[in-house]
């Protein structure tokens, strides 16, 4: 079992930064940001593989959000810069990939994941 606690959500302007974190109780292989807006599936944008701290972004968030990891907090962080309108959602730590023989990227969805924290709200003003 994998304990996952999500912090730092809030509102934020659009065209300003956010920091979330997750602290895990240990990290996997593979870890990951899902967000889910009302009314919207679940989406993954940012993954990071253990480790050799391999990364990867939905199209929707490359080039903004930066996935992080400090192996010695066993904590994982999301940088959010340049937020827009539709970032706004309920952001969400995930691990535990399900099945080892795929990879740690963008093309993993929610069913994908084992462990899953409770959530952090981004609310974007304009």
């Amino acid at each position: 079992q994998v304990q996952l606690v999500e912090s730092g959500g809030g509102s934020v302007q659009a065209g300003g930064s956010l920091r979330l974190s997750c602290a895990a109780s240990k990290l996997t292989i593979c870890m990951a940001w899902f967000r889910q807006a009302p009314g919207k599936e679940r989406e993954g944008v940012a993954f990071i593989q253990y480790g050799i701290g391999r990364e990867a972004y939905s199209d929707s968030v490359k080039g903004r959000f930066t996935i992080s990891q400090d192996t010695a907090q066993n904590t994982l962080y999301l940088e959010m810069n340049s937020v827009k309108p539709e970032d706004a959602a309920m952001y969400y730590c995930a691990a535990g990939l399900r099945n080892f023989d795929v990879a740690c990227d963008a093309n993993r969805d929610r069913l994908d994941f084992s462990y899953w924290g409770q959530g952090t709200q981004v609310t974007v003003s304009s």
